[in-house]
């Protein structure tokens, strides 16, 4: 259900714009103004063709205003009073020298396109009931929130956000969508084909990096600016989240701080993992990869960012400082602290039919801190300096009470993780432009990092003499029995360092076509630590003195030296980089006395193509071969614990795998036809893949690493299609995810796949003086097919948003969800729904706001999710927090 607020008739105004030479123009600029109030009426961007198209209302008089970057702009009365038919009305512009690098308006375009960069108006897109930047993106072409709060442009990641310029808490963009006061910005700025060092924006391929930049309105520069917000409810629910922004040419500063029970959490373990900082690694285009895995216990996560009941405090702090027109530093803190309650009901069917059901309770409670400080030195356009300090610390508990049950075997399990990684990454990078033909770059990393995680399962009443089916493990491991609980134990250390170094030299043979040299050199090494105990009723400790039960200074060393050669050039249409990397490997591991060394030699290749259709419409094919290798963890032949029925002992005997992939994208983005589209296709195939061989005993299991001789194969299909019928928005996607993998149980391959489908539709409307909507439908396919175990689970989810300014002064906001969760036995069939509503009042030019908020207003209990890996499929019903009522006052500074 929609409303509208005219239904006068419609007369379509179009025709094509073209210079004094007859060429056309793409891009060009065509508004509608009223000319009784010079109120923008319809506006239209040109399509590749110069072709534009403007709804008029029949009865008013308007004038047409046109203009192009570098051209003079030109005005047309149109009088529609007695006009009934559509009429065609072409344009020529002429060049202008006084214009040619800008454009001259004297009204407000909701779009304009110059060269790579989109500028959307905010104002125009704002229907007065927004409150923070992620509720104005959404609302534009193109531009798209995911679920995890991170920025979209057309089906790409958005890598930075700036505002004025300057980097807002670089590596991530959700703090931006949550806590940029909408009510501040003047306009939101894409960046397409963005690189931070000016002298490769020609010589590198930058299709796929897109930034944000945020222009601030006039009172917001110079003076402090942001929101205090405090309120309460009952249970003693209770939030403070007071923000505080400045920004001036010379500096900026930001602070964000929040504090509630509420279950809202402005970043997650999930999102510290995540958070790169903005640091990319310097062989990441060498075809290398090596995978340094965090070890984080299995920590339990988040679903939905919901939980049984969350205690959050969180504090951020952001700058920048021009010290000269040379120099320019910046940085940011992030502390975060949640205390967090969680229950879930898990059954999980395993390869061989085996049924485990779950009762878990945990209580995780997470300090998490991290820091950047980064300066940037350019004297010149010929030069440029960067200097990163990234630094990440945090400690992590969590307990736990496990109720687990099979094959009428029932264990309580009580366990304790903990864990406090530390990490600290440097990064310089020098780009020297010697003349317009030789360009050179350079790019030094150092990590740095330590983690020491800690685990302890206590298996609960087994009394004196235990059976195998209680105690995991229990022919295996020396335990002493007599013992009324079992408490099995495992400390384990990782040190790191790795050290980067990349030079690349560019030969510029013509603006079309240019040649890359790189040589670099990826060097990591590890040290490994763990030791499995038990200890006693008395509290003595049991220790397990055998070698297959402890790592002992287990080292790992690994080295690729590389030389590249890519040549880049563009024929008319087509973009074409074809490329060859000549690496020599060398690992070294020693353990247990021995010392073992490979090395290898490989020719990787890589291959960009690029046809640019039009400009706002591109096809693109990408192929790489890449070497896999593991890390310390994978290599280091001791037991090691990752829960407790699950054993993992490393092979130092492991050798590298290669993979292929495959990826055909398309890209349209039309501002004429207001409609936007990106497809992806993705086939990737593993040969040698590092797999694990497991041996079950019943529901515990030991994994040991080797290379598999099957090829896994993985294909995916990705699909967003957009279009705006004037205050609607439509949006339909599609994601398909085909996997066959070969799993090696007891030393025998089998086969398994999984096929997963997601599709979602919705309408968005964004009237000024009416209410807006959302409406929109996912549906959720998941099959897997795990040996001899096959499950199918399906997810219906209908859902409504409402946004509505009521009598200038009152906005309601109600989001709806209804989800269907089934098998396709029938054997589960959930239905939950979840309403949150709010409505607040702020009158006209006031600063003070009032709301009334309902979190889960119809009290849901859970909500369901499924998983699946090599060892088994599962489905898990998660508890959430119960409804919560919150009276707030905002203050607007």
């Amino acid at each position: 259900m929609f409303a509208f607020n005219s239904f006068a008739q419609s007369i379509d105004v179009t025709g094509v714009i073209k210079d004094d030479e007859g060429q056309v123009l793409e891009s060009a600029s065509v508004i509608a103004l009223t000319k009784d109030t010079n109120k923008l009426e319809a506006y239209s961007i040109t399509s590749a063709h110069g072709k534009y198209s403007i709804s008029l209302k029949q009865g008013s008089l308007y004038s047409l205003k046109v203009s192009f970057v570098g051209f003079a702009p030109t005005t047309y009365e149109l009088d529609l009073r007695t006009e009934v038919n559509d009429l065609v009305k072409d344009f020529s512009l002429s060049k202008d020298i006084n214009t040619l690098d800008k454009v001259v308006l004297t009204y407000e375009m909701p779009i304009k396109v110059q060269g790579d960069t989109i500028m959307y108006a905010a104002d125009s897109f704002s229907n007065g009931t927004e409150k923070k930047l992620g509720d104005i993106l959404k609302k534009l072409p193109g531009v798209e929130v995911n679920d995890d709060g991170q920025i979209e442009v057309e089906g790409k990641q958005v890598q930075k956000v700036m505002v004025e310029g300057k980097d807002f808490f670089d590596g991530d963009s959700k703090l931006a969508v949550e806590n940029i006061p909408s009510n501040s910005i003047d306009k939101i700025e894409v960046l397409k084909n963005y690189s931070e060092i000016s002298q490769l924006r020609n010589v590198t391929n930058n299709e796929d990096n897109i930034a944000i930049n945020i222009k601030l309105k006039s009172g917001k520069k110079n003076f402090w600016f942001g929101e205090i917000t405090a309120g309460g409810g009952l249970d003693s629910r209770y939030i403070a989240h007071p923000k505080l922004f400045y920004y001036s040419p010379e500096k900026s500063l930001n602070v964000i701080t929040d504090i509630n029970n509420i279950g809202e959490i402005p970043f997650t373990r999930r999102d510290y993992f995540s958070f790169t900082g903005g640091f990319k690694n310097a062989s990441r285009d060498s075809g290398t990869s090596l995978n340094l895995t965090s070890d984080n216990l299995g920590f339990s996560s988040l679903m939905g960012n919901r939980a049984n009941d969350v205690l959050t405090k969180f504090g951020a702090l952001n700058f920048d400082y021009k010290v000269n027109e040379g120099l320019d530093v910046s940085g940011y803190f992030i502390y975060s602290n949640t205390d967090i309650d969680m229950f879930q009901k898990t059954m999980l069917t395993y390869n061989d039919g085996l049924v485990e059901s779950r009762d878990n309770t945990t209580n995780q409670n997470n300090h998490i801190g991290l820091g950047k400080f980064s300066a940037l030195y350019k004297p010149h356009e010929n030069f440029q300096l960067d200097y990163d300090l990234f630094l990440k610390v945090s400690k992590q508990e969590e307990e736990g009470e496990l109720k687990s049950s099979f094959s009428n075997v029932e264990n309580n399990i009580n366990s304790f993780k903990n864990d406090e990684p530390f990490s600290i990454q440097q990064n310089a990078n020098i780009n020297y432009t010697l003349n317009e033909d030789h360009i050179f770059s350079s790019e030094l990393q150092f990590l740095l990092s330590k983690e020491q995680p800690f685990y302890n399962a206590t298996f609960l009443g087994l009394g004196t003499d235990p059976s195998s089916d209680n105690l995991p493990f229990s022919t295996l491991f020396p335990y002493e029995n007599g013992q009324e609980d079992y408490s099995i134990n495992q400390d384990k250390t990782i040190e790191t360092t790795k050290a980067d170094a990349k030079v690349d030299y560019y030969y510029v043979i013509s603006p079309s076509s240019n040649i890359n040299v790189t040589v670099g050199n990826v060097w990591t090494n590890q040290i490994f630590d763990s030791s499995i105990f038990q200890v006693l009723d008395s509290g003595i400790e049991n220790e397990f003195t055998s070698n297959e039960f402890n790592n002992d200074d287990v080292r790992y060393t690994f080295s690729d030296v590389f030389l590249g050669l890519k040549y880049k050039v563009t024929l008319g249409k087509f973009t074409l980089t074809p490329g060859l990397i000549l690496h020599n490997y060398g690992v070294t591991n020693e353990q247990l006395g021995v010392t073992n060394s490979t090395n290898e030699t490989l020719l990787l290749p890589r291959l960009y193509a690029n046809f640019q259709i039009k400009k706002s419409e591109s096809l693109r094919f990408t192929y790489s071969r890449t070497a896999e290798y593991a890390d310390v963890n994978t290599i280091a032949e001791g037991y090691v614990f990752n829960n407790y029925n699950s054993l993992f002992q490393g092979n130092g005997g492991i050798q590298n795998g290669l993979y292929e992939n495959f990826k055909l994208s398309y890209y349209s983005f039309s501002l004429y036809s207001h409609t936007n589209i990106f497809a992806s296709l993705n086939y990737s195939k593993k040969k040698d893949a590092i797999k694990n061989d497991v041996i079950f005993t019943q529901i515990n299991r030991v994994s040991t690493p080797i290379n598999s001789s099957q090829t896994d194969e993985t294909f995916s299909a990705n699909t967003r299609w957009e279009k705006t019928f004037g205050k609607i928005k439509a949006n339909a996607k599609g994601n398909l995810n085909f996997s066959k993998l070969y799993n090696i149980f007891e030393g025998t391959q089998s086969k398994s796949e999984s096929f997963t489908q997601n599709y979602t539709g919705s309408l968005l409307t964004n009237f000024k003086n009416w209410p807006n909507f959302e409406v929109g439908y996912q549906y959720t396919v998941n099959k897997y097919n795990n040996v001899n175990a096959e499950n199918t689970f399906y997810t219906s989810k209908p859902f409504a948003n409402l946004e509505w300014l009521m009598f200038k002064s009152f906005t309601l906001k109600a989001d709806y969800d209804w989800y269907n969760y089934t098998n396709q036995d029938d054997t589960i069939d959930n239905k939950y729904s979840f309403l949150d509503a709010s409505i607040a009042y702020q009158k006209k030019d006031t600063k003070w706001e009032y709301k009334l908020g309902v979190t889960n207003l119809l009290n849901t209990k859970s909500i369901n999710n499924d998983s699946f890996n090599q060892n088994y499929s599962s489905t898990n019903q998660y508890y959430v927090q119960p409804r919560y009522l919150v009276l707030s006052v905002k203050y607007n500074l």
